[in-house]
């Protein structure tokens, strides 16, 4: 079963971006008192974490306060999103966000334990990343078609692993098997690099990670690449065909991550916080270390367009959860 159409993941970029143009945005004189706390939804050594381990770097000499990440992996990331609600509205607690946090999570519960528009102060996007499908080295399946028709053939008998529920290698899985006709098994683990290993050694089939977290494993022979999820080959891995490429109808998927605050956040620390990150990521020397880890850019987003771009992608991506039936289980 095919998922409808969906817009093209650069143009609803773009026209958030379009939507933040005519606003620009002016920092405020705030600073932080203390040191400032960053939740970071994933665990350590996923791809949340390399950016949460690059930013502070850049941050903490012009706000005067280190920076500390405070990694909270646990139920795919809707422990540390809970947190960050909760937190005092004063700048010194601040999220790493993700599509999967803010957009994934809403879908794959009855009752979501958090609001993504009414929760939450977005501040900044950072930038995308591009997933890839991996098997292990010694594994049969050569191809994504391949790994399609073995699933095919034996409906729930081929297991997939993930970094937690709701996270983008977990949806980007439901999206492959929702395109391919097959049905899989979920095996959600504690953080990406757990699932990462579960591929290596035959754990389970299949995974399909952030590029930056399987990277050097995919170089060094370790985990056989079948396919990227990006419409179009990722520059990272230009040998590695995309799913839609192959024939995997209208397959996209390319994940974001960005900086929130609790709702009721003050506009001087929002503003604030954007301005610095837009610095951060304009700095040359952090900017080339964000793409030695294959982090890809995106438009400058004030906090405006931020969240009209999470809800463009809870309009986009609730009808093919929904329709593919996946749950946090």
């Amino acid at each position: 079963m095919m998922p409808a159409r969906h817009p093209r993941r650069r143009t609803l970029l773009l026209a958030a971006a379009t939507l933040a143009a005519p606003h620009p945005t002016r920092a405020a004189d705030w600073s932080p008192t203390r040191a400032v706390n960053l939740l970071v939804p994933l665990a350590p050594g996923s791809t949340a974490d390399m950016l949460a381990r690059t930013m502070p770097e850049a941050w903490a000499p012009r706000l005067g306060q280190p920076v500390t990440v405070d990694n909270r992996p646990a139920a795919g990331g809707v422990v540390a999103m809970e947190q960050l609600r909760h937190a005092a509205p004063d700048g010194q607690t601040l999220g790493l966000v993700s599509q999967g946090t803010m957009i994934f999570n809403t879908y794959l519960t009855r009752s979501p334990r958090y609001d993504a528009r009414a929760d939450f102060a977005p501040i900044a996007v950072f930038a995308t990343v591009t997933n890839v499908l991996v098997v292990p080295k010694t594994s049969p399946y050569r191809t994504a078609g391949a790994l399609a028709e073995a699933a095919r053939a034996a409906p729930g008998q081929l297991a997939y692993s993930s970094g937690g529920n709701g996270t983008s290698h977990h949806i980007s899985m439901v999206l492959f098997a929702q395109v391919a006709g097959a049905r899989m098994v979920h095996v959600s683990y504690r953080g990406a690099p757990a699932g990462i290993t579960a591929v290596m050694t035959g754990e389970v089939a299949a995974g399909c990670y952030n590029i930056p977290t399987v990277l050097q494993q995919i170089r060094a022979g370790e985990l056989r690449a079948l396919a990227v999820t990006s419409a179009a080959r990722s520059e990272f891995l230009r040998d590695v065909p995309s799913l839609r490429e192959l024939g995997f109808a209208d397959y996209e998927l390319t994940t974001w991550m960005g900086l929130a605050a609790p709702a009721r956040t003050p506009p001087g620390v929002v503003a604030r916080m954007n301005a610095e990150t837009h610095r951060a990521l304009d700095d040359a020397a952090i900017w080339a270390r964000l793409r030695g880890q294959a982090f890809e850019p995106m438009p400058r987003l004030d906090p405006a367009g931020f969240a009209a771009l999470v809800a463009a992608e809870l309009a986009k991506w609730g009808p093919v959860i929904r329709a593919s039936g996946a749950v946090a289980d």
